[in-house]
């Protein structure tokens, strides 16, 4: 009989089965060399390596994959899990931890982090004394609060009485080679032999730098001839990629630069574009065009140009610790209107190539189901334009896709893994979806989903934007589920169809009773959408909703929605 077994009846989640199975077999794990022990040296109690992540897209997840391959080449049974599935209790027990974890937003908790985090910071979290530990950090050095939760993390650890393996490192948005050479430095020897089989060779796979070239196969605009917006369709043909995904997952796209704001630039540095820059293997055009951000602004090249640009107010809002006034005041310029602050001012082109971050790839969420768009992955983007300093300003992936990748045109792109984001494994369970505009992506590809594969349980979806007539995107298809009977329920909110404005929260609040009867009754409730205000207003209501029809206080309240967290039936793609 196997003494590791956990019986299916018991009171776990797949996560917490998964992490206690693996819990129990590191108590008892022996890793014998060639199935039998040649030496004393060569058998070895091997003591447990867990490894935890904290993600809001992804990235920390595979990252602690790779983690958990490096263990088991230096002789570890590595446990991973996410730091949602990990309570005291289960920390307590660990004696050897590394932590991937990345920032969300303005230095924030990831989601799947904020309940850990909570009982971590609390005055009842346990001391950890017998714990050694490491902290991989995910951020983005454009952002005030750069790499903040795993900073918190690391601190929040050590004050608990836990010791370091390695001294924390924050990677900025090109983390993969910095953070396998830490990874590779400081997860220790087991002291055991391996053997072959157990080495297992990371899968080669299409990701970031290692893209696919697409060809778009649609391209269509989804909003109304009086549109304020241009949301887009865009489909792309997997061909021979071998690509898979689910719903849930983002697609990262691969954009260029538009030519006339690389022109702009050339015009502006007195220079042409196959201007050699000393170092570099490409043109000056082809660096502006296809390898660095030469629209959002940087802290470095904001760093470097405010004493050469000589502008009052620049240089005030750069000293200045105020963050609102400095955002305030790069509010919709892009690199080339901090530039013509001075007109006169001239810049080396080599100097400006090396102030330059590296162009990044953006983030999608997927719309399509792979089972009923076979060899197929659906975008839903909206182009975003805005004008300022006489100048037309555009968001540099969504344009690149509106403009320049037309039907039959090939775009690279590679799948990114969400599994933090997904559809109920119990086909009868209810699922409650918050999506206004392009918010309603990945729910597209839920319902699609749910429809192949015959789910029965209830489907209730929140949808909203400004206008019905012109900003209803897939109305048809919409209207047609609600038809089919698999959208159970179609609750829409456009806020400029009348005089005082309403939103999906507003909508929320009206139906809170059947709201909360159904998380009573297991039901899923998921958001998607824009980070800032939608997001933060949906989860408002929520809290309201289970305050008033659960009858519950503020403390009650925190602790169902950290129980919804837990049980991951609280689920957010946001950004």
């Amino acid at each position: 009989m196997n003494n590791h077994y956990i019986p299916n009846d018991a009171p776990f989640s797949e996560d917490q089965r998964a992490w206690l199975s693996g819990f129990l077999a590191g108590l008892n794990s022996r890793v014998p060399v060639g199935g039998q022990s040649k030496s004393p040296n060569l058998t070895a109690s091997v003591r447990p390596l867990d490894i935890l992540f904290g993600t809001q897209t992804g990235n920390s997840e595979a990252v602690a994959n790779d983690a958990a391959a490096i263990a088991r080449s230096k002789g570890f049974h590595p446990r991973v899990a996410g730091l949602d599935a990990i309570g005291m209790e289960q920390l307590s027990s660990m004696e050897q931890m590394f932590v991937v974890i990345s920032t969300y937003g303005e230095g924030e908790m990831p989601d799947n982090a904020q309940v850990f985090w909570d009982e971590l910071s609390a005055s009842t979290a346990p001391r950890l004394e017998s714990l050694k530990f490491g902290v991989l950090a995910l951020g983005d050095t454009s952002y005030e609060h750069f790499c903040r939760a795993g900073k918190l993390l690391d601190t929040r650890l050590e004050q608990l009485g836990a010791s370091r393996i390695a001294t924390r490192l924050d990677c900025d948005v090109e983390f993969e080679d910095a953070a396998n050479q830490w990874l590779q430095s400081n997860i220790p020897d087991a002291g055991v032999a391996v053997t072959e089989r157990e080495v297992q060779p990371v899968k080669s796979s299409w990701s970031r730098k290692k893209r696919y070239a697409a060809v778009v196969s649609d391209n269509r605009n989804l909003s109304g001839a009086n549109s304020a917006k241009e949301i887009r369709h865009i489909a792309f043909d997997l061909g021979d990629s071998g690509i898979e995904y689910e719903v849930g997952d983002a697609l990262g796209v691969m954009p260029a630069n538009a030519p006339d704001l690389v022109e702009a630039w050339l015009e502006r540095l007195g220079a042409k574009f196959d201007t050699e820059i000393a170092g570099k293997d490409q043109s000056l055009g082809r660096l502006l065009t296809e390898s660095l951000e030469i629209s959002t602004p940087s802290k470095e090249a904001l760093q470097a140009l405010e004493p050469l640009v000589g502008n009052q107010e620049f240089s005030h809002v750069m000293t200045s610790s105020d963050r609102e006034e400095l955002n305030s005041f790069l509010w919709g310029k892009d690199l080339l209107d901090i530039l013509q602050l001075n007109p006169t001012l001239q810049i080396d082109p080599a100097e400006l190539v090396d102030w330059l971050k590296p162009l990044r790839y953006r983030a999608y969420s997927i719309s399509s189901s792979p089972k009923a768009h076979v060899g197929e992955v659906h975008l839903t983007v909206a182009a975003v334009r805005w004008n300022y300093n006489k100048r037309e300003h555009r968001g540099v992936c969504s344009t690149y896709l509106a403009d320049r990748a037309d039907a039959g045109k090939k775009v690279e792109i590679f799948p990114m893994k969400n599994k933090a984001f997904g559809i109920p494994e119990d086909n009868s369970a209810a699922m409650i979806m918050v999506g206004p505009g392009t918010g309603l992506a990945p729910f597209r590809a839920f319902l699609e989903e749910r429809r192949e594969i015959g789910a029965t349980g209830p489907n209730w979806l929140f949808f909203g934007d400004q206008h019905r007539e012109s900003d209803f995107i897939y109305e048809d298809e919409l209207l047609a589920m609600s038809k089919s009977g698999l959208l159970t329920r179609l609750q829409l909110a456009f806020s400029r169809d009348q005089d005082e404005k309403v939103y999906v929260q507003h909508r929320m609040i009206e139906s809170g009773r059947d709201i909360y009867a159904q998380l009573e009754e297991g039901a899923y409730f998921y958001v998607c959408g824009d980070a800032t205000r939608m997001a933060k207003d949906v989860d408002a209501a929520l809290h309201e909703i289970i305050a008033t029809h659960g009858r519950k206080n503020h403390h009650d309240v925190a602790d169902y929605v950290a129980k919804l967290k837990r049980e991951k039936r609280y689920l957010r793609d946001v950004y």
